[in-house]
């Protein structure tokens, strides 16, 4: 006996209908991203890099802060990279070596920057939710601060707080974080404007839900996908940011160093033939920025496939 063909074609078309119901537009994000070579080439260095500030210092036997006085001075020469010294990226004019300090210096730039750019997205998010969702009064109020704030240039109030205020890593959070939040903050506010005219916002109002309800569980939920990108787009900003103000002298002080701080020290070597004390860092610093670039694009060619 054979089946009724219309009985066959029904079962085809729920089996389709359940297959296309059961991809979310997260799933399909997540596909066209490891679709891009790029995002997940630099993804995966991403993540190498991540694991080697995290664990490099258990690859080496000296410190970053243990100096190797037969290296030092004159003879910084010597301090060439060589595994049989077990300096595997050489030492730095003062004896140290320069592998664990890279550790260190990667750790720190990284902790910066994603640290920074945490307190820029949930803060900037917030704050343009709801000066968006309120309008009128409110957010010609909440804009205006914020175009206050970024009139004040940036660069000038940071070393002056890090002059006044001492430098320390806390200063230098502080006030990469004073300023880093406002861009955010006016992408939140614009996409706000347009989500809450959207029926399920509109329904949670007339139900009488509270305002900061709606903006925690249906605007700020819609927010994610140009969040997430923004925030991988801020992390190389707030890393270059920090490498600045330490090539300035105004960053992370001894006897901790961060990539900028590392390849300030370099670029202030190459007279004396020392080229591994630039090359090493920077190279770390060129991979980290250019993974953070490739993989923001690649999430901003997931999340909004018509923006391509």
């Amino acid at each position: 006996m054979y089946p009724n063909p219309s009985t066959v074609e029904a079962l085809e078309d729920a089996a389709l209908l359940a297959e296309v119901q059961g991809r979310s537009l997260w799933a399909d994000a997540r596909t066209r991203f490891f679709r891009n070579k790029a995002a997940v080439v630099s993804l995966v260095v991403l993540a190498l890099i991540a694991l080697f500030a995290l664990f490099g210092q258990f690859l080496t036997q000296y410190e970053r802060d243990t100096v190797d006085f037969a290296l030092m001075g004159a003879n910084a020469h010597k301090g060439a990279p060589s595994f049989e010294t077990g300096h595997y990226f050489g030492t730095d004019n003062s004896g140290r070596d320069l592998f664990a300090r890279v550790v260190q210096g990667t750790g720190i730039s990284l902790m910066v920057g994603i640290v920074g750019a945490m307190v820029a997205v949930i803060v900037g998010t917030l704050y343009g939710a709801v000066a968006g969702y309120f309008g009128g009064r409110i957010d010609n109020i909440m804009m205006r601060i914020v175009d206050v704030l970024m009139s004040i240039p940036f660069m000038f109030v940071l070393i002056l707080m890090l002059v006044i205020f001492g430098r320390s890593i806390f200063m230098l959070f502080l006030g990469i974080g004073l300023i880093s939040w406002l861009d955010m903050a006016r992408i939140a506010r614009g996409q706000t404007l347009t989500i809450k005219n959207k029926e399920f916002v509109e329904v949670a109002h007339a139900t009488g839900v509270h305002p900061m309800k709606i903006i925690l569980r249906h605007i700020v939920p819609n927010l994610l996908g140009i969040v997430i990108v923004y925030a991988t787009l801020l992390v190389p900003s707030m890393i270059i940011f920090e490498s600045f103000i330490s090539f300035l002298g105004l960053g992370v002080q001894e006897p901790n160093t961060s990539l900028g701080a590392l390849i300030s020290e370099g670029a202030g070597s190459m007279q004396y033939g020392t080229l591994w004390q630039l090359i090493f860092p920077l190279i770390f610093f060129v991979l980290t920025i250019f993974s953070f670039f490739f993989v923001g694009d690649g999430l901003r060619d997931a999340l909004d496939p018509k923006d391509r």
